[in-house]
């Protein structure tokens, strides 16, 4: 759906709660009225309601009443960030980003892509796998703090021939103190284009579709 589309249809949408909400409100004020009109028309002539319970029934609707308006301020509140969300989004259009992911597309012999850790790591190594998985390169990065790294690949195997352009595959991995420590790879792709729909705002990065907007890690 475009932007301006959805930005327009967020405005009618929240118009139209609005009015729903302010005549279901007056639907049930209405209701409550006749109600306590009828009890006190019918109420012992003995025993009569005190202004206790008057004040109390009162009470109780004013309560309903601005329960109803909470939830309607809520979803208006709702939609509102949503259309903020997707202009935000939309001006990533064009931009690289990196996601996680395990591809990596090597073009005119480079290629790029990201890597995360949870901890720092004594050596961080990036596996390059063609697409029937035999290795093609290794790339030792060293030590590498806890966050978010960066690795780039000259389009060369181990053996320092040049491979063809491509979709590739590649694993992050760590090691500290010997022992192996987690580390998520982060694929590179350029922003494509931007969606709106019951998952929310999506983004199309690369050959990846559906990329929700808390998945990019990094705007390059």
């Amino acid at each position: 759906m475009p932007i301006t589309q959805t930005s327009n249809t967020t405005s009618t949408t929240n118009a139209a709660a609005a009015t729903s909400a302010s005549s279901t409100a007056a639907s049930t004020q209405d209701r409550f009225l006749k109600l306590l009109v009828t009890q006190m028309k019918n109420q012992d002539p003995l025993n009569p309601m005190d202004n206790a319970q008057v004040t109390s029934q009162m009470a109780q609707l004013s309560t309903v009443s601005g329960i109803d308006k909470l939830n309607v301020t809520l979803q208006a509140l709702s939609d509102s960030m949503t259309s903020n969300q997707s202009l935000q989004a939309a001006s990533m259009i064009g931009h690289g980003v990196l996601v996680p992911g395990n591809g990596v597309d090597l073009a005119n012999g480079s290629a790029y892509g990201g890597f995360e850790l949870t901890q720092s790591a004594d050596n961080v190594t990036i596996s390059i796998k063609n697409k029937a998985g035999a290795l093609i390169r290794s790339i030792d990065l060293g030590d590498q703090p806890a966050g978010m790294g960066h690795w780039q690949w000259d389009g060369k195997d181990n053996n320092g021939a040049a491979v063809a352009d491509g979709s590739y595959t590649f694993a992050a991995s760590a090691l500290q103190d010997g022992s192996r420590a987690d580390a998520t790879g982060l694929q590179f792709g350029m922003v494509n284009s931007v969606s709106q729909g019951k998952q929310g705002v999506t983004l199309s990065v690369g050959q990846l579709d559906g990329i929700a907007m808390s998945q990019v890690k990094q705007i390059l």
